[in-house]
């Protein structure tokens, strides 16, 4: 068992019958009254995510977790297939245990969270950032640059990003997984 000062972002705990991840926390002390958590939780089993409120010093129940490198070799309809990078195991999980399934590549090693008491997949972590290939975008109207103006444009995954003028089909751009949106322009 572990309390509210033990909540940090990733952490999985079982909540309502149900193993939750952790995806944000804030730790909030009012001046009058007790302190509390403020978390965003995502049910691991079904995607969903709810809000919740913790009172310090509350008991949550935490999942014991193992982490191993898995290496994505392709999707087939919602099922995407991994490699595990030290046995050369493979495993399929379903697309809705994916938090950035748009901006997986073939290749692109990830890191999966698994439940010690049952080797239930519980979560994939994706990369900070990725680096992709844009495949289309429109081309960018010269002199269209007095303010911070953005385009969409798909990657060679599919994604769909909003980017800067000045980027073109052909370009690589750097990806912040967590948002889903342009970082900069790849070397």
């Amino acid at each position: 068992m572990a309390n509210t000062s033990d909540i940090r972002k990733g952490l999985c705990i079982k909540y309502n019958n149900d193993i939750y991840k952790i995806i944000e926390f804030l730790h909030v002390k009012p001046g009058k009254g007790p302190a509390f958590v403020r978390t965003k939780l995502k049910s691991v089993t079904t995607g969903k995510v709810l809000d919740n409120t913790f009172s310090a010093g509350h008991k949550i129940d935490d999942v014991r977790v193992e982490t191993r490198s898995y290496q994505f070799l392709y999707a087939e309809g919602d099922t995407y297939h991994f490699m595990n990078t030290d046995d050369y195991n493979q495993i399929s999980l379903q697309e809705g245990i994916l938090d950035a399934p748009g901006l997986l590549k073939e290749g692109e090693v990830v890191t999966v969270m698994f439940n010690t008491e049952d080797s239930m997949p519980l979560s994939v972590d994706m990369p900070a950032s990725v680096v992709l290939e844009v495949t289309h975008t429109e081309p960018g109207v010269k002199g269209n640059t007095a303010t911070n103006a953005s385009k969409p444009a798909v990657v060679e995954t599919g994604a769909k990003v909003n980017v800067p003028l000045f980027i073109n089909e052909g370009d690589k751009i750097k990806i912040d997984t967590e948002k889903g949106s342009y970082m900069e322009r790849a070397k």
